[in-house]
C-alpha cells in the first residue's frame, strides 16, 4: 500500500536519526535547557530575523495550539478562526476543553480576511450587552491552510494591521509552514511572518522531524511565564534535547527548506499531470496538499493500492479527495499514481 493520506507517514530524515545516534550518550540538562536547544534557538532566530524572539520546543501540533492559545486568552475570551480551521475541526475540542470557545468565520478557501475580523470585533463591542457573549481575544490562522491555500504578504499585512488595531494577538499555526514557504506562489518569508504575527510555530513533525514544533514568540507581552504554561499542559519534555537536536539539524544549513521543496516538487508533478488529464481540483493549492475531483469508481479502484483522504462529495458520482506529498515522498510512487489514475479514466 502506497500512502498519500497525510504528510507524517514516514519517520525522520536520516541526518536527524544519525545526529540522535551520535549524541545518544551525551549527558545534558533536561527540559530544553541544553546546548542543542540553544543552538537550534539561535538558528531559528537568525532565520526569522528576530534575535529578541523567544523559541520553545513542544512535541506536537495539538499540544502546541492548546498551550499557546490558553496562555493568551482570559477565561471569557475565544479564538477567532476559519470555520475549517484546524482548531475548529481536527483537535477534538481541545481548545474548548481549556474553557475557550473557537469563534468561527465563514471561508471558502480556508483563509479569513481582515475585514471579517474587524466585522466580528465591531459586532461584539457594538452589542448593547457584550458581556453576555464570548469576547474575541485573539486570531488563529494556519499557513498553509487546511485546504492547501496560502496567505499572501498583502493579506497577512492587512490581517496583522486589523489585529493590532483591535488589540487581538495574531497566532499562526505553522505545522506545514515549510511547505508554504517554498511554494511557487508564496511571497512571504520567515522574517515577514515574525514581523506580522505575535506568535507562530515552525512545524517539524510533518517536515522531517520524528516529532516536534518550534514556537516563536515575538510579542513581549506573550513571553512571560510561557514555560509554566508548557509544563502545566504536559508539554515540557524531560529529554528536551531530543527536540533541540532535530531543529538544530533542520536549520543549521537549510535542510528544512530543501526537504520542504521536495514535497512541493512532488505535489506539482501530480497536479500538472492530472490537469493534463482534464481533472479538476476543488482548490488551487500550490502546496503539498492536492484536492482532485475524481469519479467514485476510480477512487474505489485506487483504494486497493493507495491510501488518501476523502474530503467531500462533488456530485452523485464524483468525490473530492486529498493526496498529500511529504519531504520523503518517492517520485516513482507519484508517477505510479499518475499512471493508474490515467488508466482508470
Amino acid at each position: 500500500m502506497i500512502r498519500f493520506e497525510c504528510d507524517y507517514t514516514e519517520g525522520a530524515h536520516e541526518r536527524i536519526l544519525q545526529r540522535l545516534l551520535e549524541t545518544n550518550d551525551e549527558q545534558t540538562g533536561g527540559y530544553g535547557v541544553d546546548e542543542h536547544c540553544e543552538k537550534a534557538r539561535a538558528y531559528i532566530k537568525k532565520a526569522c530575523g528576530s534575535e529578541n524572539a523567544d523559541v520553545h520546543f513542544l512535541v506536537g501540533g495539538t499540544q502546541t495550539n492548546t498551550t499557546v492559545i490558553s496562555s493568551i486568552l482570559r477565561p471569557h475570551q475565544g479564538a477567532v478562526a476559519a470555520v475549517s480551521g484546524h482548531i475548529a475541526v481536527h483537535e477534538t475540542g481541545a481548545i474548548e476543553a481549556t474553557g475557550h470557545k473557537v469563534l468561527t468565520l465563514p471561508s471558502d478557501d480556508g483563509k479569513i480576511r481582515a475585514e471579517q475580523v474587524k466585522e466580528l470585533y465591531d459586532a461584539h463591542w457594538n452589542d448593547a450587552a457584550p458581556e453576555h457573549s464570548v469576547q474575541p481575544g485573539m486570531v488563529y490562522i494556519s499557513q498553509p491552510t487546511e485546504n492547501g491555500t496560502i496567505y499572501t504578504k498583502s493579506e497577512l499585512e492587512a490581517l496583522s494591521q486589523v489585529c493590532r488595531a483591535c488589540g487581538l494577538p495574531l497566532f499562526m499555526d505553522g505545522a506545514r509552514l515549510g511547505y508554504g514557504l517554498v511554494a511557487d506562489d508564496n511571497d512571504l518569508s520567515l522574517a515577514d511572518i515574525a514581523k506580522l504575527c505575535d506568535v507562530f510555530y515552525i512545524g517539524g513533525t510533518k517536515i522531517g522531524a520524528m516529532m516536534g514544533e518550534a514556537v516563536v514568540i515575538v510579542n513581549d507581552a506573550l513571553k512571560k511565564d510561557f514555560r509554566y504554561m508548557i509544563k502545566q499542559k504536559g508539554g515540557l519534555l524531560a529529554k528536551g534535547r531530543m527536540l533541540g537536536i532535530q531543529f538544530e539539524t533542520l536549520f543549521e544549513d537549510g535542510l528544512y527548506f530543501d526537504i520542504s521543496k521536495h514535497a512541493i516538487d512532488m505535489a506539482v508533478l501530480l497536479q500538472t499531470a492530472l490537469t493534463k488529464q482534464g481533472i479538476s481540483f476543488l482548490y488551487h493549492s500550490p502546496t503539498n496538499q492536492q484536492f482532485p475531483i475524481l469519479p467514485d469508481r476510480t477512487l474505489k479502484a485506487l483504494s486497493e493500492k493507495y491510501t488518501f483522504s476523502f474530503w467531500e462529495k462533488a456530485d452523485a458520482t464524483h468525490s473530492v479527495v486529498r493526496f498529500c506529498t511529504s519531504w520523503a515522498t518517492k517520485k516513482e510512487n507519484v508517477e505510479r499514481l499518475i499512471q493508474d489514475i490515467q488508466a482508470l479514466q
